[in-house]
């Protein structure tokens, strides 16, 4: 084979691999945005259809669909866990003016729009498995297109020293849908002078 041969063979084969990854990769994304509709799903059947719903019996009648912001791989960001050196209990404010108790455990940082932001995770103080955080954060959309007290992420620590972020999964806490629940509020170090245009936006009455 000559040397021609040789370096159109290279490029055919540059070529293929190429249109194998961006497949590869197309394929992933569709998968992974099935991933977040089924989870988008399972919250409105929840709200809809579960007992435990925080909706009454004409909000469940009423509710025909969630709200949300179009699923943006950009917000599925993956975060480096700092350790809080005094790690130790605190009173989370609610919205009806008592405090919850919650284990200040650490801080995950990461860049989003050019920034570096870092947030405090909490975990319940019955928590039993030391690896599941509650994340409770506001943002420049809070108040206006997204609930003023607020949204949520339930995350699960997935490496050594990181854990997956998905804004796109953040949802609203009941109080955000009747206001006779009691629900934590953010706590100071995750108010975020950025707009998270991810997730699920305000409940409409």
């Amino acid at each position: 084979m000559n040397k021609r041969n040789i370096v159109l063979l290279m490029v055919a084969i540059g070529v293929i691999a190429s249109v194998a990854y961006m497949l590869t990769s197309a394929d992933d994304q569709e998968v992974y945005f099935e991933s977040v509709e089924r989870e988008r799903d399972k919250q409105f059947k929840f709200l809809r259809y579960s007992p435990e719903s925080p909706l009454d019996d004409e909000q469940k009648k009423d509710l025909n669909t969630l709200t949300y912001y179009p699923t943006d791989a950009n917000y599925r960001v993956r975060a480096k866990l700092e350790p809080v050196e005094d790690r130790k209990m605190i009173e989370i404010p609610m919205t009806d003016g008592t405090v919850e108790k919650y284990i200040k455990h650490s801080y995950a940082v990461f860049d989003l729009q050019g920034k570096t932001v870092k947030l405090l995770l909490l975990q319940a103080k019955d928590e039993s498995d030391m690896r599941n955080f509650f994340l409770a954060f506001a943002d420049e959309t809070s108040g206006a297109e997204t609930y003023g007290g607020g949204r949520y992420l339930n995350l699960r620590q997935d490496g050594k020293n990181s854990v997956l972020i998905d804004f796109n999964l953040a949802y609203n806490p009941y109080c955000a849908y009747n206001p006779e629940f009691a629900c934590p509020l953010p706590p100071k170090e995750n108010l975020l002078d950025v707009a998270i245009t991810a997730g699920e936006k305000d409940y409409e009455k």
